[in-house]
């Protein structure tokens, strides 16, 4: 195998883009490059590594042993370039490279959580690194962190998984809501019951199916959704209940559009994390990030030792 220059950094990021995507169809999405230019740089990796990566044609794609070698090397190969450019940039006094943020959707309205504020922070002094954010539910955002593929993500983490660590940044309140057009929607308070509540269509989240259900005391789903915008429409149509961060609903609240179904009862408050990998050595553009996190939510180093023994993640109670 001949030794690799500087263009192989490109095609072996190719490859690890169509293993992530699992295949050519979504590959070529994710890099605006035709299917024949894919091909192309494929085949050219297997000539320079002298052997074959993947296995493509109307059986579908799947990596052969080789590639599956290749591209856990690859992994490793691109997190040392990242080590490296955060080194170089700590050693000039300032923070160069990728960071890789993953989060909920909806929150962009929560002035505790709204991620605009601390990229605002962060950028002003960090212009030189390259943000890479995606959104995705806290099982997915656990996931990614563990796999390498994110350095920092945010989110309502139920369970404490091993080789992460978790920092505790805000509570988050959620109300159960009705749109306008739904029998509950005039009836007064006093008057709406469990019956009531177990009769109406529910919505629950993908991802919190049971605990929704359990929550409410009701019987079985008749939607579920994974964002909270789908969550919205669903309850605007005025034939399902739901629970949305508070933020959103009073929104629409105003607008004479939903209503708080018995906040007293159904109300609670979901528990929000910054999390990242347990790593050894210096990672200065990940913590910078959280710190600015920290700050916007209000979170000191006292406040999030006693905060995180109430924000302690458990099986229930988290949304």
């Amino acid at each position: 195998m001949r030794r690799l220059d500087n263009i192989d950094l490109r095609l072996l990021r190719v490859f690890v883009v169509l293993a992530d995507e699992g295949g050519f169809h979504d590959a070529q999405i994710a890099l605006n490059l035709s299917q024949s230019t894919l091909s192309t740089h494929l085949a050219a990796l297997e000539r320079k590594l002298g052997g074959q990566l993947c296995e493509r044609g109307r059986s579908g794609f799947r990596l052969t042993p080789f590639g599956e070698a290749t591209l856990a090397a690859a992994r490793r190969l691109f997190d040392d370039i990242e080590g490296f450019h955060a080194r170089i940039g700590q050693d000039r006094h300032r923070l160069v490279g990728r960071l890789r943020i993953g989060i909920l959707d909806g929150v962009v309205t929560n002035p505790h959580l709204g991620l605009q504020t601390a990229l605002s922070r962060y950028m002003a002094y960090a212009a030189d690194v390259f943000v890479d954010l995606v959104l995705g539910t806290p099982q997915e955002l656990e996931q990614a962190l563990l796999d390498g593929e994110r350095d920092v993500v945010i989110g309502a983490f139920s369970q404490k998984v091993p080789g992460i660590a978790y920092i505790p940044l805000h509570r988050e309140p959620q109300a159960l809501y009705c749109g306008r057009g739904h029998k509950l929607f005039e009836r007064p308070a006093r008057e709406i019951g469990q019956a009531d509540i177990e009769a109406a269509l529910f919505s629950v989240r993908g991802y919190r199916h049971f605990d929704d259900l359990y929550r409410v005391n009701h019987p079985r789903a008749s939607a579920s959704i994974v964002q909270m915008e789908a969550q919205v429409m669903l309850i605007l149509s005025g034939h399902f209940i739901g629970y949305l961060p508070r933020h959103i609903g009073e929104d629409w609240v105003r607008r004479g559009q939903m209503r708080v179904i018995r906040p007293e009862s159904y109300g609670f408050e979901s528990a929000h994390f910054v999390a990242t990998r347990r790593l050894k050595g210096e990672r200065p553009l990940i913590d910078a990030f959280v710190r600015e996190l920290r700050a916007v939510a209000g979170v000191g180093e006292a406040a999030a030792a006693g905060l995180g023994a109430s924000l302690a993640p458990s099986g229930r109670g988290v949304g």
